[in-house]
């Protein structure tokens, strides 16, 4: 099963001197069981279009599905299918607003009418997923905590609601180095661990080199690309097209074959790299 865009356009404020189009007859499909990135220059529409997958927005044209169902209607599976995508945005601590940790992140549940017994496990479960303990924090209010811990916080309150499909839109904005590590660490555990399909919108290539089993990359509201990130990061047009640049091992390991070392380029962490560098060193002394 999958998401669905089906020709899609958004127009802002239609009809009014302010009108614009974010999203320009979008077709793409989010598989199932995958991590799919989504990069773009600020308004490209990425943001735009990652609203549309819960019915945050509605299409002006075209139509989304979620495992085949339609989201715009008003019946029970539509509203069921809109409920098994959870939405984690930009700055998601800025969506807290309980007096405790616990409260927080129970409120999601709650509104879906479970029994005490039942809120309390997913939410003990969902803050040991993003390893945030669960007694020494219950009690403490989301606000007394580090930035990097009120975004986990945040997260646990949507994992809380069990949803199908994950989507994560710019993660780790303002987070210091090593909390976006621990954070886009956790988010690899959710799709390895949890069998979670997570869409996550982000302008840091390097980390969605990582961890992305496929990119797309927008601008102007339209899908420039869609393939794995092997494709991807060699597709120079297309990266120059959306305003991006390839990962910096990517751009390392380029600069070094244009200068004569004979390496493979398609590395994208600093071990591979490494790795990559170390065998081309290894084949020119070779061959000296």
């Amino acid at each position: 099963m999958s998401i669905e865009l089906k020709n899609v356009t958004y127009t802002y404020m239609p009809k009014t001197a302010f009108e614009r189009t974010a999203l320009a007859g979008v077709n793409l499909t989010l598989a199932e069981g995958k991590l799919t990135a989504i990069a773009g220059h600020t308004g490209s529409g990425k943001s735009t279009l990652v609203q549309h997958l819960n019915g945050l927005l509605h299409p002006t044209s075209g139509v989304v599905t979620v495992d085949g169902i339609d989201i715009s209607k008003k019946t029970k599976e539509a509203i069921d299918a809109r409920h098994s995508v959870g939405m984690v945005f930009q700055y998601p601590e800025h969506q807290l607003f309980e007096e405790t940790v616990e409260k927080d992140v129970a409120f999601g549940p709650k509104n879906m009418g479970l029994a005490d017994d039942e809120i309390k496990k997913r939410v003990k479960d969902a803050l040991d997923f993003v390893k945030i303990d669960y007694e020494t924090y219950k009690g403490r209010s989301p606000f007394q905590m580090s930035g990097g811990q009120m975004r986990r916080v945040a997260i646990a309150g949507v994992l809380a609601m069990k949803p199908k499909y994950l989507v994560l839109d710019e993660p780790t904005a303002g987070l210091d180095p090593r909390g976006r590590d621990d954070l886009m660490a956790r988010i690899v555990s959710l799709k390895r661990e949890k069998k979670m399909t997570i869409i996550i919108v982000s302008h840091n290539m390097d980390d969605i080199a990582r961890i992305a089993d496929e990119v797309v990359f927008m601008h102007d509201g339209n899908v420039l690309l869609d393939a794995p990130p092997k494709e991807a990061f060699f597709s120079d047009d297309a990266i120059a097209a959306a305003g991006l640049l390839p990962p910096h091992t990517v751009s390392l390991l380029k600069m070094m074959k244009d200068s004569g070392l004979d390496v493979d380029t398609d590395a994208f962490t600093v071990d591979e790299a490494v790795r990559r560098i170390a065998k081309a060193m290894k084949r020119r002394e070779k061959s000296c």
